[in-house]
This record gives structure tokens, sequence and C-alpha cells, in this order.
């Protein structure tokens, strides 16, 4: 059940990650200017080579949205210094991630693809069937996003965002974006065993018990929620850390 329930998540993710990739491709092809001259061209590329910041000082650097659609409002650019998180920040950061446009498009897709695999008989099939599914999906991201992301660092005082590592060979900054999921830093700045994602999570697992049919409770299969949704953020860390990267290789961005 629990490889189960991950794959499904995970066929989501590359669902939404192509719609994405497709969407931005689109809007970058169709927002490209063309030259008016050929000195245009030239002058373009002589300021450039003489004002363009390094490719090193670009390293590691965020942003906002991945791919222009998916969040990632808690990506912190590498060598970057911030304030601690304030209460209200983490609960932004929480609605955010829950109510984004993007959120309600992959619970979408998650709802549709576990219809399709009729993961949980009792909710049928057809219009209503998929409302089921998907009313029970909105509430398992929401119901995490804000244990992980709110509740549980208020009360531990861990900061939720994540700080790019940005240097270093590919199983370093890999071991690095995987222990996040189990290390994260307080709001003093310090680093400490990271509550917030694996009580947080946890927490949700539990509370699931109360809207899914008796078939899908009990400690097994909240077991497998609690591991699917700490193993699904240890993914989202790496895919984060290597973001900057796939950015600039791909997309060529400065």
């Amino acid at each position: 059940m629990g490889t189960c329930r991950m794959n499904v998540k995970l066929s989501a993710l590359l669902c939404c990650f192509a719609f994405s990739l497709h969407a931005n491709a689109q809007s970058s092809s169709s927002t490209i200017p063309l030259p008016e001259s050929p000195g245009t061209i030239t002058q373009s590329g002589s300021s450039s080579s003489t004002g363009s910041p390094s490719s090193d000082s670009q390293a590691g650097q965020q942003t906002k949205r991945i791919l222009g659609i998916i969040p990632n409002f808690r990506a912190v650019s590498a060598d970057t210094q911030l304030p601690p998180q304030s209460v209200k920040d983490k609960f932004v950061t929480a609605s955010e991630d829950s109510f984004d446009y993007s959120a309600i498009i992959f619970v979408g897709i998650l709802a549709g693809v576990q219809m399709g695999l009729n993961q949980t008989p009792e909710f049928h099939q057809g219009a209503a069937g998929y409302g089921r599914y998907y009313w029970h999906s909105f509430a398992d991201q929401t119901v995490e996003n804000y244990a992980v992301e709110f509740i549980v660092p208020t009360i531990t005082r861990q900061d939720t965002r994540y700080y790019t590592l940005g240097r270093g060979g590919f199983w370093k900054r890999t071991g690095y974006s995987l222990s996040r999921a189990v290390v994260t830093r307080t709001d003093s700045g310090g680093e400490t065993f990271n509550s917030s994602e694996v009580v947080g999570a946890g927490i949700a697992a539990g509370i699931s018990n109360l809207y899914y049919p008796r078939s899908q409770r009990g400690f097994n299969n909240t077991a497998s929620r609690w591991g699917t949704n700490v193993g699904i953020d240890a993914g989202t860390f790496f895919f984060k850390e290597f973001w900057p990267d796939i950015n600039r290789a791909v997309f060529h961005a400065k």
C-alpha cells in the first residue's frame, strides 16, 4: 500500500511537471524578442559580455516558481541570509502552498489518477466518485501543509524554508537535500531535528483517519501515509536543490 500510494503521488507530480514544462516552453517561444537589425545583435552581445555577472555568482539562485507554475516559495538561494521566519510568515507560506492555483491543479490530477486505479473502492466512480477523491486529496494536502509549515514549527520555533547548498559535488548536495527531511534550522539559526516535518507529517496522517473509510484507517495505513508524506517532501527538497542548475542548463536562465 505504501509503495502504491507513493507511486500515485509521483505520477501526479510528473504529470504536473510535464504540464508546467510545456507551458513554460510555449511562453518562452512566444516572448523571444526579434532584433531590429544586425547592429542590435552586436551591441547586445558587447554589453552582455562586459556587464553580466559571472556564472559562479548565479549558482544556486532560486525562483519563486518552478517552470513559472509550481510554487517554490520556501526555497532560499544559496549564500542568502534572511531574518528569522515569523509566525505570520509560516502561516502565509502554508496558505500559499495549500491554495495556490497550481495546488488546485495538482490535487485534480492526483484525484484522477487515484480514481483510475480505483484506489479507494468505497468512493466509487463517475463525477461523484471523482469529487470524493478530490476533497480527500485536498484535505490531505492542506492538513499536512499547515501541520508541517505552520503549527508544529511555530511551537518548536523551527525555520521551514529550504536553504539551497548550491556548491559541492552531486552526492554531497544530494545527501544534504535529502537530510533536510530530518534536519532543519531553528529560528535562531542553529540546526536541529526536523520535528516540523516528521511530527507534522505524522499528525496529518493521523488526522486523515477521521475522514477516510474504515478500510483506509488503522496503524498500517496511517504509517503508509506518514512515510509517503515524508518521502515526497524529501524528494521535493532534492528537486529544489538542483532546480537552479536545471533552470540555467535547460532554460539558460541568468
